[in-house]
Formats: C-alpha cells, sequence, structure tokens
C-alpha cells in the first residue's frame, strides 16, 4: 500500500498527532518509541551529533515500525536537503528562518520544478529505487512531504503573514525557546502569548498545519487544544534521563 505523507497525514488527521525529537544515534530507542505509540519522531540534526547517514538509517527503522519520520536539518543552507528528500523523508523543518527570502529559498529546495529546484532522483529511495512512477514519485514529493520553517525570533513571528505566504509552504513550527532567548520574555509574557496567537491564526486562515515542542504531556494536551496539528513532547534523551532519575530517587526514596 502506498505511504501516506506526513503533509496528508496532518490535514486528514482528527487530532493533534504527538511526536518526540530523537537525539540518540541508536536505532533502539526509534523501536521504543514506536511501541509507545509515538505517531512520529523528528531527527535532530541541528542539536545533536547526528550524520546524514544516521538519518538515513533512522528513516528506514522508524517508518518500517510505522512511524513518520521529520528531519530538523543542521541549517538553513540547504545542503542536506535533497539527500534526505531522496532517502524518503516525510517531512522537513528548516531552523531558525526570519525571513521571506530564506523561506522561499529552503521551500523551492524542495519542490520540484517548475514550482522549484528540487532535482530528480526517482532511482532513490523516495522513487522506491525506480520502481514508483515518475508521475507519483513527483506527486508525493510535492504533495505529501511536509516542508516546514521554524521561527524563533520574534520579528520572524511578526513576519507570519508573508512569510505563510511563500508558495509551497505547507508547514510552520514555532520555537518557543528561541522565541524566549530572542525576546528576553518569559513564555508566560502576555506578548509573547498574543504573538503565539497571532501565528496560529495566520496559520489557520491559510491552512498551514502549525506545530511547537514541550516538555510535558499536559503542556501537549494544552497545544493541541490551542489549535496546533502536531506536537513534539520531550525527547528520547530528556525520557531517558527522566526514567533513570526517578528510578534512583525511588530506590533511596527520595
Amino acid at each position: 500500500m502506498p505511504r501516506m505523507g506526513f503533509a496528508r497525514r496532518l490535514t486528514s488527521a482528527n487530532r493533534c498527532l504527538i511526536g518526540t525529537w530523537l537525539k540518540i544515534p541508536a536505532l533502539e530507542p526509534i523501536e521504543i518509541l514506536a511501541d509507545a505509540g509515538f505517531d512520529y519522531i523528528v531527527i535532530d540534526q541541528e542539536h545533536a551529533p547526528l550524520t546524514l547517514e544516521f538519518a538515513y538509517q533512522a528513516t528506514v527503522a522508524a517508518q518500517g515500525a510505522g512511524l513518520s519520520v521529520l528531519v530538523r536539518v543542521p541549517d538553513r543552507s540547504g545542503s542536506h536537503l535533497q539527500r534526505l528528500l531522496d532517502s524518503g523523508v516525510d517531512g522537513i523543518l528548516v531552523p531558525r528562518v526570519t525571513t521571506v527570502a530564506e523561506a522561499t529559498s529552503s521551500v523551492r529546495q524542495m519542490l520540484f520544478s517548475p514550482g522549484g529546484d528540487r532535482g530528480l532522483g526517482t532511482t532513490s529511495r523516495a522513487g522506491r529505487w525506480g520502481g514508483l512512477p515518475r508521475s507519483e514519485y513527483l506527486r508525493f514529493g510535492d504533495e505529501e512531504v511536509l516542508r516546514a520553517v521554524q521561527l524563533e525570533e520574534r520579528a520572524a513571528v511578526e513576519r507570519a503573514e508573508e512569510i505563510l505566504d511563500v508558495p509551497g509552504l505547507n508547514g510552520v513550527f514555532l520555537g518557543m525557546g528561541d522565541l524566549g532567548l530572542s525576546s528576553g520574555l518569559p513564555a508566560s509574557d502576555p506578548s509573547i502569548q498574543k504573538l503565539v496567537d497571532f501565528l496560529l491564526s495566520v496559520a489557520r486562515s491559510r491552512g498551514i498545519p502549525a506545530g511547537t515542542a514541550v516538555q510535558t504531556p499536559e503542556q501537549a494536551r494544552e497545544a493541541a487544544d490551542r489549535g496546533y496539528s502536531y506536537v513534539m513532547v520531550s525527547n528520547d534523551t530528556s525520557l531517558l534521563r527522566s526514567a533513570a532519575t526517578s528510578a534512583v530517587a525511588g530506590f533511596h526514596g527520595s
């Protein structure tokens, strides 16, 4: 059966999809996360030492276990986009996008001509090693792969109306941590919450799924209720640390 891409999965889901970040360069955590019931993972190449080769292996393992796979690329240079897309990932998050020009450049590299500049690679894994009809390979790449930009600075969020109008952009991610750094304000500040509402409103009006990252299940439920379509909860290293800390504390009775 043809696999459903993440962009289509988001638009067809009747609930917020839950995922987590993958930072450990091993395949075993992927199986654990799949068994736990996550909908997707995000391979984090920006804040973890995960290579292109590992991202490829992790994509194969995760999709085989029933997970969708997004990759947060190391930067917005575009150097990883072609090879990751040819590896068959379900979507890309481009970090620290601040302008329309940056968003346009990133999106064009993920779209086939005439809408973009992505090269043809039908004999890659994304093309099922040449077994997928060319028309289906092109359709899947343009229609079902998530092409999302991360807005993480106050000025970028304020430009959301312009950035989210970039042709071919079909996802946005709000980075609350860096938004706090750039603004110097806590997430609870009314002006920050007003920015969040603004972004969600802009995304909703354009039919663009919005995502974010949180630390706890309670925060994930709040995000879903607020209108986010996909949420990352914690990450593999933090989940391991929390469980390990709890086990030791329980042994010592503290």
